[in-house]
């Protein structure tokens, strides 16, 4: 598949987005860090890291913690190669088997080629009952 690349229009802006939703809830590591530029810096909440080894390493754990996850991305807004996306995720901890809605805010940024070079991240976690799951 072609890689979208900036400058962004409405649609392609709507066509990243739901690639990187359906790269996610693939949970794959891996998978999801090919998205991203070598070097691309995160803020993750309180977490501050760059690289995609680094990215690696922060969604095997996540997803070591968070199971059952399955997210939802919508395009909030963009510009020429920023997107704002904001996103709600239910998961379970694997520890406590609580289950979790997870709401917050993505901005992205991307270099030339398409590849997200920064990721900041905001989020809130709601403790739900498994009778109020969306997903």
């Amino acid at each position: 598949m072609k890689q979208i690349i900036p400058p962004f229009t409405k649609e392609s802006a709507a066509q990243k987005v739901q690639l990187a939703e359906d790269a996610w809830n693939s949970r794959d590591p891996k998978k999801v860090s090919l998205a991203y530029s070598i070097d691309s810096q995160w803020r993750n909440r309180d977490q501050f890291f760059s690289g995609r080894p680094a990215i690696v390493d922060f969604l095997t754990h996540k997803w070591n913690r968070e199971q059952h996850y399955k997210l939802q991305k919508h395009l909030w807004s963009f510009t020429d190669n920023r997107i704002s996306v904001r996103f709600e995720y239910e998961w379970q901890h694997a520890e406590t088997g609580e289950w979790y809605r997870t709401h917050g805010n993505e901005h992205w940024e991307f270099d030339s080629e398409g590849l997200m070079q920064v990721r900041d991240m905001s989020a809130n976690d709601v403790k739900i009952t498994a009778e109020n799951r969306k997903f």
